[in-house]
């Protein structure tokens, strides 16, 4: 652990990055504490405070700091609510998503044979559909609903992280210790999950910070495009749809601080990422 964190925090980068993703992250867990009102609570919202610009106050003595929506909403408030939901529905997405790709593609290499080609025909299938289309599908059919996003995201995502475990689970396979505990009579599945799985892990936590950036980002743009979450669940996503049509009549802030938030946290983790791909992976060693 020490030669990991002495190795990660050589890229000044990656360490600004993870401190402003952990930022971000405690923020989203603590909106109800920090932000000075539940913007989807209508007890709280006055649409007479609609559209005001960044720094303006309320009438009853608030100061929206980044203004407000058309709703009225306060927008620092609206966008840690919906940062609870980009990352919540990214993180379960990506989690669900790797624990079902990394089972199939340790079984496809270990079964080897007709198995591997029939599991990594249907993986290549998956993968000659962009993410997009295949969640736009899934959700026409499905209908709008965090549980219906998060399983569209599951479904447009496992192939990656099965790609990723079966080509170092197939290395893996050729080397001695696997052999070794073979001749020991154990179990296919304590070889498989006990043994190869661990030295499989440090691509897959790579892939799955990629991932889940991918995730919260084309969370963001379904939503966007009104297929996504409902109008009662906050996200940046919906933030940004909803202020889309005053950005022409100079009232900007509705839509640019929501994208902005977006842009970093998709950013942060990307850097993270890139980082931990660094570290992890001796080849790219300096």
């Amino acid at each position: 652990m020490g030669r990991f964190l002495s190795e990660f925090v050589e890229s000044k980068v990656a360490v600004v990055a993870a401190l402003l993703l952990f930022t971000i992250i405690a923020a989203a867990l603590f909106a109800p504490w920090i932000t000075p009102q539940n913007p989807y609570d209508l007890a709280q919202v006055s649409v007479l405070d609609a559209r005001m610009e960044p720094g303006a106050e309320s009438f009853d003595g608030y100061t929206f700091w980044l203004g407000t929506d058309g709703a009225g909403r306060d927008l620092f408030s609206a966008i840690l609510y919906g940062l609870r939901i980009s990352l919540s529905v990214g993180v379960t997405s990506g989690i669900i998503a790797l624990i079902i790709g990394m089972s199939v593609g340790l079984i496809a290499a270990y079964a080897g044979g007709r198995t591997e080609t029939f599991i990594m025909r249907i993986v290549d299938l998956q993968l000659s559909f962009p993410a997009s289309l295949v969640a736009l599908m899934l959700l026409a059919l499905l209908g709008k609903g965090v549980d219906k996003i998060i399983l569209a995201l599951v479904v447009a995502q496992w192939a990656y992280y099965a790609r990723t475990v079966r080509g170092t689970a197939l290395v893996e396979r050729g080397k001695e210790y696997v052999e070794a505990v073979t001749c020991l009579g154990l179990s296919h599945a304590r070889v498989l999950f006990l043994h190869i799985m661990p030295n499989c892990l440090p691509p897959l936590i790579v892939v799955g910070t990629v991932q889940t950036a991918h995730a919260i980002a084309l969370e963001a743009t379904l939503s966007f495009l009104g297929v996504g979450l409902p109008q009662t669940e906050p996200s940046l996503g919906l933030l940004i749809a909803n202020g889309f049509e005053y950005v022409i009549s100079g009232k900007y802030w509705i839509s640019f601080f929501p994208g902005i938030a977006l842009l970093v946290t998709v950013v942060s983790i990307n850097l993270v990422g890139d980082q931990l791909r660094d570290v992890l992976n001796p080849r790219l060693r300096k």
